[in-house]
């Protein structure tokens, strides 16, 4: 990640709503497909989820930290922890459909994926049926990581669904 970043605290509670809102400001905003757009869980008193954007210059967060605090966006400089879950990153518009796995790595900044209870990564050719949904997430040494799972077909999808069923749904 690049050291221009700055967080967003809107107060929003939840991750589809923060995702929204990090595609919101991208439009707004008519941020660069350099930007990456990550959403982090804030614990405590006030639980809720934030989201930072890091962007590939200072000068551009400069202009990007004036025009969300006339907005009346409540704006911090850094991020909040260097774990987050990328919304926003280079290439993710064109993971659509299915792919195989070398297509997710050389076509976005996802640096590798990863199959959930699997002992080895998966095979460069695996095929990955993406929903439209590629939430990868920082780790700690700094590489962008898909998530995977087995799926029907011998696939694999990304863990986070876009719209999963919640718990009890049925009761």
């Amino acid at each position: 990640m690049t050291p221009h970043a700055l967080t967003v605290d809107a107060g929003v509670r939840d991750l589809r709503a923060a995702d929204h809102l990090l595609h919101g400001l991208a439009a707004v905003l008519d941020l660069p497909d350099a930007v990456f757009g990550c959403t982090h869980l804030v614990r405590g008193e006030r639980p809720c989820v934030v989201v930072s954007l890091a962007l590939p210059s200072g000068p551009l967060l400069s202009t990007v930290e004036e025009r969300l605090a006339a907005h009346g966006h409540p704006v911090t400089r850094g991020i909040p922890d260097a774990v987050g879950r990328a919304v926003l990153y280079p290439g993710a518009a064109s993971l659509t459909g299915t792919l195989t796995v070398a297509d997710v790595v050389a076509r976005s900044a996802i640096d590798r994926v990863t199959v959930l209870g699997a002992p080895h990564p998966p095979t460069t050719d695996t095929r990955l049926v993406t929903n439209g949904h590629v939430r990868p997430r920082w780790t700690d040494d700094g590489d962008l990581v898909l998530s995977a799972m087995p799926a029907a077909g011998g696939v694999l999808v990304p863990f986070e669904m876009p719209d999963p069923t919640p718990c009890c749904a049925d009761h």
